[in-house]
């Protein structure tokens, strides 16, 4: 616990202190404002169709590379 030897000391350090709680009231809004940025529909459509994009053309590439061929199979039969 700090003692103090004057009211200026204590003024002092309660205007530091508010200001640091303006400060972290400040940084609380921006990270809000960054989570409803980053969950909003356009984001999240865009970031998804990105890994898509990027997981699809990974597999191009590394069956290119290692010359794996695509094997389509069918499931259904023809019934008699």
């Amino acid at each position: 616990m700090r003692t103090y030897s004057s009211f200026e000391e204590i003024d002092k350090d309660l205007q530091i202190l508010r200001l640091q709680t303006e400060i972290d009231k400040e940084e609380i809004k921006l990270s809000l404002d960054q989570a409803k940025e980053g969950l909003s529909p356009v984001s999240l459509i865009g970031s998804t169709i990105g890994s898509i994009i990027q997981k699809a053309l990974v597999l191009k590439a590394v069956s290119k590379i290692f010359g794996v061929k695509r094997v389509v199979t069918s499931t259904s039969r023809k019934r008699k």
